[in-house]
């Protein structure tokens, strides 16, 4: 389905109420990138123009799931940082496939990107995070460039990926090994066809071009933490800037955890995340 990108400078009076919600701290502004109920993005203007833009992609299993799920204290947290902040609804299976919400993570960037002068950020210092199903699609959408090409845009223009406690980065991998637990959500998604399994593998997509950092963080999950690691290798050994890093929190409430808490200044994974966007934006 081709996706119609509204443009933002026809919506009258959106800019001066976005602006108008950042300077009250009242939140964000709901914008649609596509005609879809779920192409829509929620958007936090920066305190300042042309600050860098850091995009959320929500979890859930590709199943459910929502922009507005932990987003309120990481938009609370970037924008104090000096950032941008937008947090993206994506369709969902069985509705929607898992490439058609590459496309939308996609889509969604290259709306914003379309009209980042009115937005007050600056569309040469974009970084995407995602958690869990969102890890996988921002892990993708930065080691597949059709994505962003079909978008207009190029893979190499994103600054940074960074992936929180993803567990699928290699598809056919865990589907083998993988714990019962998420079985039936694997194969929802990603279906029975190992060549499309392997297609939608970011550690198999791997091999250059990619955008240019990751920064891959997890929690104490076996498959967690051994995807993790196997990504940041592919991504080494493509030439790409790869770093991975574990944090305390185990099992499925550590997963949630570090997506619950990230924006949290009491949490530790705050603190590198905040140090690595620093160095990513300054380049």
């Amino acid at each position: 389905m081709a996706i119609m990108l509204i443009p933002v400078q026809g919506e009258g009076g959106l800019i001066e109420r976005i602006r108008e919600k950042a300077a009250e701290h009242k939140g964000a502004e709901e914008l649609s990138y596509g005609e879809e109920d779920l192409q829509k993005l929620d958007y936090w203007c920066p305190k300042k123009a042309d600050a860098p833009l850091v995009v959320f992609v929500h979890g859930g299993g590709w199943k459910r799931g929502d922009k507005r799920h932990s987003s309120d204290t990481k938009a609370a947290h970037y924008l104090e940082q000096g950032y941008a902040f937008a947090s993206v609804n994506y369709r969902l299976v069985p509705a929607a496939k898992v490439e058609d919400q590459a496309h939308d993570v996609a889509a969604a960037v290259s709306y914003l990107v379309k009209d980042a002068k009115q937005l007050g950020f600056d569309p040469k210092k974009i970084v995407l995070m995602g958690h869990s199903a969102g890890a996988h699609l921002v892990a993708l959408v930065g080691t597949d460039p059709q994505y962003l090409k079909k978008a207009g845009l190029d893979v190499g223009k994103i600054r940074g990926v960074i992936p929180l406690d993803g567990a699928c980065y290699d598809v056919p991998k865990q589907l083998a090994l993988g714990g019962p637990l998420m079985q039936e959500t694997y194969q929802q998604a990603f279906g029975d066809e190992e060549k499309r399994q392997i297609a939608l593998s970011p550690t198999h997509q791997a091999a250059a071009p990619n955008a240019p950092s990751f920064l891959i963080l997890h929690v104490q999950r076996i498959d967690g933490a051994a995807q993790s690691k196997a990504l940041a290798l592919a991504l080494k050994k493509a030439g790409t800037d790869a770093e991975v890093m574990g944090f305390k929190g185990i099992g499925m409430k550590g997963h949630a955890e570090i997506n619950r808490r990230m924006g949290d200044e009491d949490y530790e994974a705050t603190a590198v995340v905040d140090a690595w966007l620093q160095r990513i934006f300054a380049r």
